[in-house]
Parts: structure tokens; sequence; C-alpha cells
């Protein structure tokens, strides 16, 4: 799946290019780089230890077409939205934290809920639009200022997730807790080591710094929903155990750097 990537980046940057010599339009490029905390089906819900824990890191490359050059100034539009195209990669790895494996018992569920490890690698590809509340060329002439935004978009992302446990493999009752031996979504049990694509949604806040005349800084948190509950490799049976309720998404905090190419 990989592979595909390659192509995509060409066709992407094609027609940027070809928007700009139709529309005047500018370029920014730039990095991300930041925290994920992973919202996933190990450990226990609106725990604070399973949050911290199941936490991994992420960086982007981002291309953004900026409305707002002089041959279009004074139009809302081009004054406050610009497209961010991105590809971006994350890595989390997980394991179950709460009461379900506190050291209070050392009964055999609980010997294989703290034995059992997962991952989750992703490779995102896709668009955002952002609203910026500042005018973008108010913004931009101003050294020192800040340019809050909001962000919407969707992403496509290319995901290998693994589930295994220090017990042994996986699938039967002397390493795996019944729960997750039960048929779940297609699969034959509630796990899957698995390499697919999803959707997701992407929406997010944050805000510029403008560091030069020709670079930004920017801060901003997101929150990533994906189409689907087994990128993490976890799913437990949703007609069973009900308490399985959402699919998996994950909060990303970044910090970037974005260079102009064009003024």
């Amino acid at each position: 799946m990989f592979k595909k990537i390659p192509l995509l980046l060409f066709l992407l940057i094609s027609t940027h290019y070809n928007l700009q010599a139709q529309f005047n339009l500018a370029h920014e490029i730039g990095i991300t780089f930041g925290p994920v905390a992973f919202q996933s089906d190990y450990g226990e819900r609106h725990d604070i230890e399973t949050n911290a824990g199941n936490t991994g890191f992420g960086v982007g490359l981002v291309h953004y077409i900026n409305f707002s050059s002089r041959a279009n100034y004074g139009n809302y539009f081009n004054d406050h939205f610009k497209v961010r195209t991105e590809l971006s990669y994350n890595s989390t790895s997980f394991r179950h934290f709460g009461k379900w494996v506190d050291q209070s018992s050392n009964s055999l569920g609980k010997q294989q809920l703290r034995a059992m490890r997962g991952s989750s690698k992703m490779v995102n590809l896709g668009f955002q639009g952002e609203f910026h509340l500042v005018k973008i060329h108010d913004f931009e002439n101003t050294i020192g200022a800040f340019g809050p935004y909001a962000s919407l978009g969707v992403l496509y992302s290319f995901y290998d997730a693994q589930a295994t446990s220090t017990m042994g493999p996986l699938g039967t009752s002397a390493t795996t807790i019944p729960k997750y031996l039960m048929p779940s979504d297609g699969r034959p049990n509630g796990f899957s080591n698995e390499s697919k694509g999803v959707l997701s949604v992407v929406a997010g806040f944050g805000t510029r710094y403008k560091l030069t005349t020709m670079s930004d800084l920017l801060v901003d948190m997101r929150f990533q929903y994906f189409s689907s509950d087994w990128v993490d490799g976890l799913n437990p049976n949703k007609q069973v155990y009900t308490e399985n309720k959402a699919n998996d998404w994950m909060v990303w905090f970044n910090i970037g750097y974005i260079q102009y190419l064009e003024f």
C-alpha cells in the first residue's frame, strides 16, 4: 500500500501547480511534529493512566495553497481561507491500564490483559480547509503577530495494526481473555493483525506566529476520528460488549515551521 504514496504525491503536486498557473496562487511548505494520544480499545475509558500510557509520536509534511496573493486581495474568502495538503506518519504503542489490570488480583484474566501488547503505525494523506480569524494579508505583514485558525478536512490513512501477548500467540484460551476470542465485525476474533486503509475526519484549532517575512511557527491541536474501530487492532463484539461504543480516534498536538515559497 505504501508504494502508492509517491504517485499520489506527484498527482497532488501537479494539481497544486496547475492551480497556481491558472489562478495566481501562492504556496507554503512546512514540517510538523508532536505527540499523539490514541483513544483505543486498550485500557479503561476516561482513565488518566490509559490516556497517558497509550501515546505515540507523529511527524508531517504540509503544503498550503494561499489564495491571498496580491492579485486576489480584497476578497473575503481569499483573505481568510487556505487549503492544506498533508502527508504525515504516526506510531503508537498500546497496553491495558486501569482497574482491570491492577495488582490486587492475579487471576488468569488479569494476567492475560497485562500481557497484551499492541501497536499501530499509520500514514495519512489528505486535505484540510483552514479558516483564519485574522486577515491573512494583515498577519503576513506584521512580524510578531499571532494568526489563530480552525481547520476541518478528510484524511485517508494506511494503517498497520498488530496485537500480541507476552504469554504467547493470541487466539487461544491460554493467552487471550474470552472478550477477544468472540467473532467481531467479520473477523474471527475481537483482535486483528492487519494492514488496511481507512477514511477519517480531522478537525482542529491553532495559531501561527509570524517569525519573519517568509516564515511562520505554528502550534495546533486536532482530533482525528476514523471510520473503523480496527485501527488499533482491537474491536470486541459491540453487540455483546456494549461498552465498546465508539470507533478509534486520536488527538494530535503539533508544533511546526512554515516557509513561504512566494509572497
